[in-house]
């Protein structure tokens, strides 16, 4: 990531901006809402819902606990097909294979589709400075490219732009006359693509599941972009988090009823691509499929059920939107390729738990995103175990982070504990609060008080307390 870009060290900063930004957070309620009636209305029209919620979180589950036996089976079934596998065990392996395997295809004009697995490891930078970067075909992804800007949700990169700023920066960049006409403003990338599809000698791809049964791997997508990807370069290689095999072809039946309609409310995306090896000679298809399996730091999560079910995510977007923290602020300024609740608990254990200390407690626990989840990851509970080690200094992912709450807020939590340890002790912490409301003393002695009541109204302590009520009423 750009050091021009938010970063999530600077979550609290990134936070102001992004709330006085009065363009983003309209941007952001228009799609949101959106996503959300669709979704009520897609979800509304199976029965079966939630027996289909509970299947796949079983079968995530299963499989992360078996993680190994699959990975082989599926990697020995893809090389038996034909497909080559190459294993990275981090962001770095993996861009250097990648750049690897197009200098020897001799490839310099690259294509590539909407992947979040290669936006996690910095793939267009790596491969930019090798001299080969691609270009992105998803039209979302594109103008964030055009932008030079990163993401802002994991379905809908280019969710936080109005259609002005889109037709502006189209002019900016591509030197058309200016036009609001989204239909001109689509013919427009529409025709630059397919000259880049139709020069283009190696084409990148993630993967949304690989079937361990049969090594096949499915792509998802509504463009077409990725079936032009996949089959018209002669080399295709396709990066793939370890967490995303399956271990049966038909574990995707479920899989493809829900994410569709957890995602965008679609009943089911417009092309589904299932590939299995590369395509033999005289076929329309690479002649080579590449597929590299990233570990980067997910072995660690799946020491622990708890941490673990964080690789259960299917990259749907649905939390993102049911989240009111996303929804004021955007993804940009949680700093991560990956923002939102889930990114808030996936941030940390993968990319560092001091860089994005702040994320986890970016949250209100109001467990909206539990309850759209397609696959009921308990991401409050995950968010509640990374907060309690980050303020106990222990370890998340592959570091110990240093302890994070300062010598005030362990005094504070202190006396807090102290008071509520007993009827007494409590009832005369409540009237000291109470005296102390009333002259307004308590929000300068309590300043996250004072912070939080910034942006709310904080509530009054009421003159009596329900013991006082209580023993009057009862006599």
């Amino acid at each position: 990531m750009s050091a021009s870009h938010p970063r999530s060290e600077t979550f609290p900063a990134n936070v102001g901006a992004a709330l006085a930004d009065a363009t983003l957070r309209g941007a952001l309620a228009r799609a949101t809402d959106l996503f959300a009636e669709r979704r009520a209305s897609a979800i509304g029209a199976v029965p079966d819902w939630e027996d289909l919620r509970e299947q796949a979180r079983a079968v995530k589950a299963h499989t992360l606990a078996h993680l190994h036996r699959y990975l082989e089976e599926f990697t020995a079934k893809a090389e038996a097909a034909g497909a080559r596998v190459h294993w990275a065990r981090d962001a770095r392996e993996a861009c250097d294979l990648v750049a690897e395997l197009a200098r020897r295809a001799g490839a310099t004009r690259l294509v590539k589709s909407k992947s979040m697995t290669t936006e996690e490891i910095g793939l267009n930078a790596a491969l930019a400075r090798a001299g080969t970067e691609p270009v992105e075909t998803d039209l979302g992804e594109w103008i964030i490219q055009l932008a030079g800007e990163t993401p802002s949700h994991i379905i809908v990169p280019a969710i936080h732009k109005t259609k002005a700023q889109i037709a502006e920066l189209f002019v900016e960049k591509l030197a058309i006359e200016p036009t609001e006409d989204v239909e001109q403003l689509t013919a427009t990338a529409r025709r630059i693509l397919r000259e880049h599809f139709a020069r283009a000698d190696l084409g990148i791809s993630g993967v949304n599941f690989g079937v361990a049964e049969t090594g096949t791997i499915l792509i998802l997508e509504n463009e077409g972009n990725v079936r032009l990807t996949t089959s018209l370069p002669r080399v295709h290689v396709a990066v793939m988090g370890i967490e995303k095999v399956i271990p049966r072809f038909a574990d995707l039946e479920v899989f493809l009823r829900l994410l569709p309609r957890s995602g965008t409310g679609q009943h089911l995306t417009s092309y589904q691509s299932l590939l299995t090896g590369p395509e033999p000679e005289g076929g329309e298809g690479p002649r080579e499929l590449h597929l590299v399996l990233l570990d980067n730091g997910r072995s660690e999560l799946l020491r622990e059920p708890v941490m673990r079910q964080t690789l259960a995510c299917i990259r749907c977007g649905a939390c993102l939107n049911a989240c009111p923290v996303y929804r004021a602020i955007g993804g940009h300024a949680y700093g991560s390729v990956y923002p939102g609740p889930i990114g808030a608990i996936f941030t940390p254990q993968i990319f560092g738990a001091e860089r994005a200390a702040h994320l986890p407690f970016a949250s209100s626990l109001c467990g909206a995103c539990r309850d759209v989840c397609p696959v009921k990851i308990d991401i409050p509970n995950v968010l509640l175990e990374l907060r309690a080690r980050l303020v106990a200094g222990e370890r998340i992912g592959r570091e110990t982070p240093a302890r994070r709450s300062g010598a005030l807020e362990r005094l504070g939590w202190k006396l807090w504990s102290w008071s509520c340890s007993g009827p007494r002790r409590f009832a005369l912490a409540a009237g000291l609060a109470r005296v102390a409301s009333r002259i307004g003393l308590l929000e300068r002695i309590a300043p996250p008080l004072r912070a939080w009541g910034r942006t709310r109204v904080v509530p009054e302590i009421a003159r009596r307390s329900f013991r006082e009520e209580w023993r009057e009423r009862g006599a």
